[in-house]
């Protein structure tokens, strides 16, 4: 059984030791029992000192009960909540490695008729997912088993004849009996056949529900079993109005209809079903189906919506004659919603970052989709951003979950001065898409099209973008498009399905995923890109993000997966030119393109130059052509740990057959480990006056290592925290604590990280602070400085490399050449300046332009860097503070103050740099501000005149 609850999920291209779902045995005194009697249950072969953080006796019982089919229909009373047990249910430590827990079902469940129960044990506030398998049992001592029909429902032509057989057990053993069987609760077949039974249904045009009672000779209890009976309906073949596509369509001229369509090759008929039928299956509901030749389209149009109300509905799809271990039934939602809600994630979603989420459906399972006319658009402030040039790119890469403590699109939009003042231009979001669970690096999506609503809304992620946009800040989604994970409409309507839980892999039906990847490096379920239909749902999902939220560029993780030439077990034909997948991913790139001519497409391939240079260099003179990513994370954590390495592959020269700059370079990704903590854990040293072990020592070379990344021509990237010195182990668990990965225990790579950059504030912290200003001043340098998007040439594979960045076609009187110099050795080292005799060149972090030299050779202390140019950078400054005489007052304030120029603008940070007033309009020097409602403390006021010029300066509130 895939129960949702112990889903963990994986990032691409490292594959984490998780916390291990433990081989428990359980056993039950009696062996069987009614639901009214007390029974015991014993569970073993758990070691408790690693499977439960070393914590014995806190293991506690969660139970479910499911109906005669299995479906899940409630918990028992004390379960609690997942992340906090009920203590009612915590287990005894019998001392022996046993764990024990007496209870009756009735009592446990608070009701009447449980036929089925199912059990874990857990941790109690859940953590690490470190728990037993599940464990299901029957209740009562008589157990009726249906042998025929092997599926349920069981779907029948009208006026057809059904074979049925079944065998009944007691306390156990099989035994002899006699039988009733029941249509309706009404009896259609009676008689004395146990141990096993059969008869065969004859002339069956009613649907329902056939119970089958059991009553061992002499026994008064009984057992029952049902399986539901569903006659075939008659589909109406009708061509499917023009213009409709799948999921979806409204009509922009009547908000009271919209028509539904799926896709659903194989299957003989569909209904719809939702809050507008009370989640009732009727004929008015049956979806046509198109009578396009080939077509395999069902479609049906909704009429007397309310404009603007919520509706929710799912698709009941039938297959009349499935294969073996497939469903005859599957309830899912649409493949291409954009919204949707879920059982499994949706109560543990805060109100404060999703208001006014609707409810879920009562009595449903699993997502249903949501529908709503008439709504309203979002007002966009800016719609004709222009994007950096590629060459420009300093891309921001963030996990919305570690980035802010609320964990949600807000913190990002409140922190948005963080980002302008590191000048980044790019954000890249860890998938955002709909995935499994909440709190999640969003890799196991399982809805491309649908927002996670655990981040916020709709028109909350479109107001992200749009304040980036209004920054000049481009964004950048990580899709993960190779695979999707269970949850995914399109996997459960043709899966594999042998336990009957609702849940599987890809059947051999599938028109959209393998049966088994076609690579090495899978996970989830392997999607078929040369298939038609996959590429059109790719499209599809491409299509949407760029034109319902003017998405800048898409990073397509895991683009090795896109051939379907490789097993799962040969990494050589996967890492290997695959002639199928360079051909693919040049038709998506051009799908995108043609939506957004500057479009940002990246491919994270990590792979061999010889199909890498095809999309680098495809469409280039257009201005086009693939970024690649560029990991350099091994070889620039030698340098800042103080030993010798080649970091020469952070430029697009390390790759000769590029024709341009289309390596986004990095020296940390969400999937690496940290650089300040290997620094911290494994740093030269050998010079007890400059140990790298030592935090502030460690932190003093983390502005050097922006010098020789961020310096050299091309597009680049940054993990978030990186500009602050993060020394958070990759592998740093909730509580703070570092598993080790080699361990047997698991890792918590997955897990959600501490925040000191916020609780510490690091922005008042002197050596993390000096790093982000350093930064962002190279960053500066880069986009703004033409020369930057010349070439260059690199000495490396030292402690001291060098970098020569120049452009011949810029005038002597420009900034036409730089020269960066850095000493990653424990040491002061003395370089060559390589500067020409008698020359005078400019010191080009100060912004002032009064740094010069002009010797041939300079030394550098341990850790440190110098970037020289040939010209004083002609960056100018923001502040209108010098022009204007600018002044805050009163300053210390009570209540309220004033500012004595026109500002259209005023925001008020705290000194962790979070947004905590807004004021905007068309202010004077007449207008005051009130900030009675904050706390005593040091507050940050930025302004901003009609001209776009800012300034930022210290409030101090009484």
């Amino acid at each position: 059984m895939k129960k949702i609850l112990q889903f963990l999920f994986f990032s691409l291209f490292v594959f984490p030791v998780l916390g291990q779902v433990q081989n428990a045995n359980f056993t039950l005194n009696p062996g069987t029992f009614n639901e009214d009697q007390e029974v015991m249950i014993t569970v073993s072969g758990v070691d408790p000192t690693t499977w439960n953080a070393g914590q014995p006796d806190n293991i506690y019982l969660w139970a479910w009960q499911l109906d005669q089919n299995d479906n899940h229909i409630g918990d028992a009373l004390n379960n609690g909540d997942w992340t906090n047990s009920n203590e009612a249910n915590k287990m005894t430590n019998n001392g022996n490695g046993t764990y024990s827990f007496t209870f009756t079902p009735t009592t446990l469940f608070g009701t009447t008729g449980i036929t089925k129960m199912g059990m874990l044990v857990k941790a109690k506030d859940g953590s690490g997912d470190k728990k037993s398998q599940d464990f299901l049992t029957s209740v009562g001592k008589v157990l009726v088993t249906i042998t025929n029909p092997t599926t349920n429902p069981v779907v029948v032509n009208p006026g057809a004849s059904l074979q049925l057989s079944a065998t009944m057990k007691f306390q156990g053993t099989t035994t002899i009996g006699s039988y009733k069987v029941y249509l309706n609760d009404n009896e259609i077949a009676s008689g004395n056949g146990f141990p096993t039974y059969s008869t065969t249904l004859t002339n069956l045009t009613t649907s329902g529900v056939i119970k089958v009672v059991g009553t061992p000779d002499g026994q008064t209890d009984t057992g029952e079993k049902s399986i539901n009976l569903i006659i075939a309906p008659t589909v109406t073949i009708q061509k499917i109005p023009n213009g409709m596509i799948e999921g979806i369509n409204y009509n922009p001229s009547d908000p009271t209809k919209a028509t539904l369509v799926l896709n659903a090759p194989g299957k003989e008929f569909v209904y719809v079903v939702g809050s507008f039928n009370n989640y009732q299956k009727s004929n008015s509901y049956l979806m046509k189906k198109d009578s396009t030749a080939d077509s395999n389209k069902f479609w049906i149009e909704l009429t007397g919506l309310t404009p603007g109300q919520i509706e929710t509905y799912q698709y009941w799809v039938y297959d009349n004659n499935p294969i073996a271990n497939s469903p005859t039934e599957v309830k899912t939602a649409d493949p291409y919603s954009t919204l949707v809600l879920s059982p499994f994630d949706d109560p543990y979603i805060p109100a404060s970052t999703y208001p006014n989420l609707p409810a879920y459906p009562s009595g449903q399972e699993r997502e249903v989709t949501v529908l709503q006319t008439g709504q309203t658009p979002y007002n966009w402030q800016v719609t004709n951003f222009v994007k950096p040039p590629k060459e420009d790119l300093v891309v921001y890469e963030v996990l919305i979950r570690d980035f802010g403590s609320n964990r949600n699109f807000q913190d990002l939009i409140d922190r948005m001065d963080y980002f302008k003042n590191l000048n980044i231009n790019a954000i890249e979001l860890l998938p955002v898409m709909e995935f499994e669970g909440n709190e999640s690096w969003g890799y196991n999506t399982s809805f491309h099209m649908a927002l996670d609503k655990f981040y916020g809304t709709e028109n909350k992620f479109k107001e992200f973008i749009d304040v980036c946009h209004q920054n000049g800040i481009a964004v950048i989604l990580d899709v993960a498009l190779n695979h999707a994970f269970g949850r995914n409409p399109m996997v459960r309507m043709w899966m594999n399905d042998p336990d009957g839980d609702g849940w599987g892999d890809p059947s051999t039906e599938n028109p959209y995923f393998n049966t088994t990847p076609r690579h090495s490096y899978n996970v989830g379920s392997d999607f078929n890109h040369s298939n038609p239909r996959t590429k059109e749902y790719v499209k599809r999902v491409v299509k949407h993000w760029i034109e319902e939220f003017k998405i800048d560029g898409f990073r397509w993780d895991l683009t090795k997966g896109f051939t379907q030439n490789c097993t799962a077990n040969d990494e050589g034909c996967t890492n290997a030119y695959q002639a199928d997948r360079v051909a693919v991913l040049k038709e998506y790139a051009d799908y995108s393109w043609s939506l957004d001519p500057t479009h940002y497409v990246i491919f994270e391939h990590l792979g061999s130059e010889n199909e890498e240079k095809e999309w680098a260099n495809y469409r280039y003179d257009e201005g086009k052509g693939v970024m690649m990513w560029g990991n350099m994370n091994y070889a620039y954590n030698e340098l800042t740990m103080g030993y010798t390495s080649d970091i020469s592959g952070i430029g697009h020269k390390s790759r000769p057959q590029f024709q341009g700059p289309r390596v986004i370079g990095y020296a940390e990704s969400h999937d690496e480990e940290r650089l300040m903590y290997k620094n911290l854990m494994y740093g030269n040293s050998t010079n007890s006056s400059h140990d790298v072990k030592d935090l502030n020592t460690a932190l003093s070379r983390m502005s050097a290592l922006g010098a020789v990344t961020l310096t050299v021509p091309g597009p680049k990237m940054i993990w978030h925290f990186g500009d602050l010195g993060m020394e958070n182990s990759i592998f740093t668990c909730n509580d703070g604590s570092v598993n080790d990965p080699s361990g047997n225990d698991g890792d918590c790579k997955l897990d959600t990280k501490p925040q000191p950059q916020w609780t510490g504030n690091w922005l008042a912290d002197t050596n993390r602070n000096k790093i982000y200003n350093d930064w962002a001043r190279m960053i500066q340098l880069k986009t703004n400085e033409p020369v930057f998007k010349g070439d260059y040439i690199m000495t490396t594979d030292n402690l001291t490399p060098s970098i020569e960045i120049f452009d011949s076609a810029l005038s002597d009187s420009d900034l036409n050449k730089v020269i960066v110099l850095a000493n990653f050795d424990v040491i002061s080292q003395t370089m060559n300046t390589t500067i020409p005799t008698g020359q005078t060149w400019y010191d080009l972090m100060d912004a002032t332009g009064n740094t010069t030299y002009s010797g041939a050779t300079v030394t550098i202390a341990a850790g440190q860097f110098r970037i020289f140019g040939n010209k004083a950078s002609t960056l100018s400054t923001d502040s209108f503070e010098s022009v204007s005489g600018f002044t805050i007052y009163p300053n210390p304030v009570n209540h309220t103050f004033k500012v004595n120029n026109e500002v259209n603008m005023l925001d008020v940070f705290d000194l962790t740099g979070k947004r905590i007033k807004s004021f905007k309009g068309d202010f004077t020097q007449a207008d005051s501000f009130d900030i009675s409602d904050l706390n005593q403390s040091i507050y940050l006021i930025k302004v901003e005149n009609k001209n776009g010029q800012v300034l930022t300066s210290k409030l101090i509130k009484l």
